[in-house]
C-alpha cells in the first residue's frame, strides 16, 4: 500500500508539471499572419454602352387587299408566297357587267350633249328675235334655263361615266405595294363583295425591303436617354438615327445592323413602357414580319470602371466590392452596376481609381479584418494579371 502511493504521488508530479510547460507554450505562441489576398486598382476605360431589348420585326408596309366592286372573281394572276411589285394584277373581276355599265353611261353622255347642242342653238336662234323685240324676254329665260339644265344634266352624265370606268377599272385587282403576297383567299368562281362595309379579303401583302423592328423601353430607359441628350452625351433617338444591332433566335452575335427611327410621344400607363422602333435593309429577306429578336442600342460614350464579376458579392438587395485600406483593413463598398464590356463589368458608381478591391480571396476576408493584399492588375481580358 505504501509503494502504491508513492507511485500515484510521482504520477500527480509528473502531470502537473506537463501542464505547466503547456502554459507556458500557449503564453509564448504567436497569433496567426493576416490572411493574403489579391487586390487591384479598378480598371478606367473609355467604352461604347449598349443597352439590349426584345422585340419583334414588323413589315414597314401591311396591307389587306380587298376587292372594292362586287362580282364573280375571273382569274388569279400570282403565285402563292411570290414577291411583288407595286401595281402588278393580282386578280380579275368579271368585267362584262361594268362594261355594259360603261356603255350606257357613254349613251347617256351622248344623249345630254345632243340636248345640250339643241338647247345652246334655241338660245342663239331666239337672241336675235330678243333683240328685235318679237320674242318677249320671258321665253328668252326660259330657252336659257333649258340649256342649263341641260348642261348640269350632261355633267351628271359625264361623273355616271367616270364612275363606271372606275368600277371597271376596280374589276382588276393590282398591288397596292411591293412585298410577298399571301395565298388567295378566294377562289375563281366565288362571288366576292365590294365596298367600304362589307368587302371581301382577298390576299394580303408585306413589305420586307426594309423592315421595322419595334421594342418597348422602361421609363427609366426613357429617363436615362432623356438625361443623357440634355447633357449631350448621347443625341436622342427622336432627333439622330443612333446605330442598333440584332441578333436573331439561332444567333450568337449582333450580325444585323440598323439605325432607329422612332420613339413614341407618350408611355403606356397599363405597363410604364415606351415604344420605340428600328429600321434595317433586308435585301435578301432573312427577316420576316413576326420574327424575335433581340437588340442593342448605342447608350453613349463615357469613361467608366470596370472590375471583374468575380469581385463583386451581394448584401442582401445590394451589390458590393471589398476593398483594402493603407493600413490593410478590409472595408466594404456599395456599387451600381452596369452592362459586361470586354469580359469585365461596368460599374456606374461607388468607386474611385485608387480604391485597391479584393479580386482573390474573398472567402478569406471580412469587413473590418486585416489581410495581407498582394497588388495585381485588371486587364481587358476580365482577368487578372500579376
Amino acid at each position: 500500500m505504501k509503494n502504491l502511493a508513492l507511485i500515484s504521488a510521482f504520477l500527480f508530479t509528473i502531470i502537473l508539471a506537463g501542464c505547466d510547460q503547456n502554459s507556458a507554450s500557449d503564453a509564448n505562441a504567436k497569433p496567426p499572419p493576416p490572411p493574403p489576398v489579391t487586390v487591384a486598382v479598378p480598371l478606367k476605360k473609355s467604352i461604347t454602352e449598349w443597352d439590349e431589348f426584345t422585340g419583334r420585326f414588323e413589315a414597314v408596309e401591311s396591307v389587306e387587299v380587298r376587292a372594292r366592286v362586287s362580282g364573280f372573281l375571273d382569274s388569279v394572276h400570282f403565285t402563292d408566297g411570290q414577291i411583288v411589285k407595286k401595281g402588278d394584277l393580282l386578280f380579275v373581276i368579271d368585267k362584262r357587267p361594268f362594261e355594259i355599265a360603261v356603255d350606257q353611261a357613254k349613251a347617256e353622255v351622248a344623249q345630254n350633249q345632243a340636248q345640250l347642242d339643241l338647247a345652246n342653238s334655241d338660245v342663239e336662234r331666239a337672241r336675235p328675235l330678243m333683240e328685235r323685240r318679237t320674242l318677249t324676254a320671258r321665253e328668252f329665260e326660259s330657252r336659257e334655263t333649258t340649256a342649263r339644265g341641260a348642261l348640269g344634266a350632261l355633267a351628271a352624265a359625264r361623273a355616271q361615266l367616270k364612275n363606271a370606268e372606275l368600277n371597271l377599272e376596280w374589276t382588276e385587282v393590282v398591288a397596292p405595294v411591293s412585298g410577298r403576297i399571301s395565298d388567295p383567299r378566294a377562289d375563281v368562281g366565288n362571288l366576292v363583295s365590294g365596298g367600304l362595309d362589307s368587302s371581301t379579303v382577298l390576299t394580303r401583302i408585306v413589305s420586307l425591303d426594309p423592315i421595322h423592328f419595334t421594342f418597348d423601353g422602361s421609363e427609366a430607359d426613357y429617363l436615362k436617354y432623356s438625361r443623357l441628350a440634355r447633357s449631350g452625351l448621347r443625341p436622342s433617338s427622336r432627333d439622330a438615327a443612333n446605330p442598333v444591332a440584332v441578333k436573331l433566335i439561332d444567333e450568337d452575335e449582333f450580325v444585323h445592323k440598323g439605325k432607329m427611327d422612332f420613339v413614341d410621344n407618350a408611355l403606356d400607363p397599363q405597363s410604364g413602357t415606351i415604344r420605340g422602333r428600328a429600321i434595317f435593309n433586308n435585301k435578301d429577306h432573312l427577316l420576316l414580319p413576326g420574327m424575335f429578336g433581340r437588340m442593342r442600342l448605342f447608350g453613349g460614350k463615357f469613361d467608366a470602371f470596370l472590375i471583374p464579376d468575380a469581385a463583386i458579392a451581394a448584401d442582401q438587395s445590394r451589390k458590393i466590392v471589398l476593398t483594402v485600406t493603407a493600413d490593410g483593413t478590409v472595408a466594404t463598398k456599395v456599387i451600381k452596376l452596369g452592362p459586361i464590356v470586354d469580359g469585365l463589368r461596368v460599374v456606374r458608381s461607388g468607386l474611385t481609381e485608387n480604391d485597391r478591391i479584393i479580386i482573390s480571396g474573398l472567402l478569406r476576408a471580412r469587413p473590418g479584418q486585416k489581410v495581407t493584399p498582394e497588388l495585381s492588375e485588371i486587364s481587358s481580358n476580365g482577368k487578372a494579371a500579376n
